[in-house]
């Protein structure tokens, strides 16, 4: 008879199979177990056809993977810890020494700082192109450029750009593309099925998704997924994965499956109450400005329109206001500061609405000429009630009357 504690370790029973619930179970792993040393020569963990070891997935990671594939039509997917990381994951696959990489001026700010202070010091330029100008995009790629990096819609001014001719421009040109689609999220439009009636169909090479936002829900979970079609990019993308050793917990997994059967109603939600705040905030003289897709006189919005109206619709949960330039850092502070329900936070996607004020001279290479100067402030909008939130806004305005 072996020591109890041995028989604790190595215990023989084993659960009947058959259980089927709503969730998925929750599959934990560093080692994995082979039943014999042909068994652990043989397995192939590139395919998915098997298991080797815990940062190559389980069969939870497995299951969320694949329920991404079919969220944004794509056919293979990588989960990485976070938003930030699955750009770095794409950067760092396609990019070598001499390579230049195109972005859009309104790039994401941490993408744009990978960019330059990362990159830079590996021998990768950049360049950065208009986003609502397709001709500056096809002027400025070279035989250096190997990736052109794109956002729909752009970050914090929410300008929406003209992705069919921005693809066509790449696709003539044979360079990758690659889109932040956590805005759109697979609900807002379908990232590699732009123009689904040719042959293939006009898309993007690969969507990067901060799953951090729509996809968890709660605020909580950092997470961040990179989806293709084309079986031999994704394999040059999950061979640096694994080099990298990116892995992700898969109770952050689970929490994110548990979500993902409410994402379509919560971003319709979210979108419902943007759009009205939007509106109504674009009656307030204090804001020169309101850029949201969905609003005519926020640049892009004939590209949103003709995109998304027509398929899935969605504008997602976010909006900015330009504050008239009579208005300083101060009084710009203050107003933040005296909002009760909104709260000071990056991120978006969560329960709780938030606000944040920028400073966009010092994130654009030139003040877009399409953006009214003053101080910009960008609201995400959570679950609250829409009239609770413009109630709160009325109240904070009084700062600057």
């Amino acid at each position: 008879m072996s020591h109890p504690v041995t028989d604790l370790i190595h215990h023989a029973y084993v659960p009947p199979e058959g259980f089927v619930a709503p969730q998925p179970g929750v599959f934990k792993a560093s080692t994995v177990i082979f039943p014999s040393v042909a068994a652990m020569r043989e397995r192939e963990w590139k395919d998915k056809s098997a298991y080797t070891y815990g940062l190559h997935g389980t069969p939870t990671s497995y299951q969320l993977e694949e329920r991404l594939c079919t969220l944004e039509g794509g056919l293979q997917c990588l989960l990485v810890p976070s938003g930030l990381a699955a750009l770095s994951l794409v950067a760092l696959s396609l990019l070598r020494s001499g390579d230049e990489v195109l972005l859009p001026d309104n790039v994401y700010g941490p993408n744009k700082a990978l960019v330059e202070g990362e990159l830079m010091h590996w021998g990768i330029t950049h360049q950065y192109y208009d986003p609502l100008d397709p001709q500056d995009l096809e002027a400025q790629i070279s035989s250096r450029t190997k990736l052109v990096w794109l956002e729909a819609a752009g970050s914090v001014t929410l300008e929406f750009p003209d992705l069919v001719a921005l693809l066509r421009i790449c696709r003539q040109r044979k360079v990758l593309t690659a889109l932040d689609n956590t805005w759109g999220a697979g609900l807002a439009f379908k990232p590699f099925d732009l123009v689904a009636d040719e042959v293939p169909a006009l898309g993007v090479d690969i969507s990067a998704h901060a799953l951090t936002k729509y996809p968890s829900g709660g605020g909580d979970v950092l997470m961040g997924s990179v989806t293709t079609r084309d079986p031999a990019l994704h394999l040059r993308l999950k061979l640096t994965h694994m080099r990298l050793g990116l892995g992700v917990g898969m109770n952050d997994v689970e929490a994110i499956l548990r979500s993902l059967p409410s994402m379509a109603l919560r971003y319709r939600a979210h979108d419902e109450a943007t759009r009205a705040l939007a509106l109504w905030a674009d009656s307030q003289p204090e804001f020169v400005q309101v850029l949201h897709p969905s609003l005519p006189g926020s640049p892009g919005h004939a590209h949103w329109k003709a995109l998304c109206v027509h398929t899935f619709g969605g504008a997602a949960g976010m909006f900015s206001v330009v504050l008239d330039a009579r208005f300083g850092r101060d009084q710009t502070d203050a107003f933040c500061d005296a909002l009760k329900l909104f709260k000071l936070g990056y991120s978006w996607g969560g329960p709780i609405s938030l606000v944040v004020p920028y400073e966009l001279a010092s994130m654009r290479q030139i003040w877009p000429a399409y953006i009214e100067k003053g101080t910009l402030v960008r609201f995400a909008i959570g679950l609250e009630a829409a009239q609770d939130l413009q109630l709160d806004l009325e109240q904070a305005l009084r700062v600057l009357r």
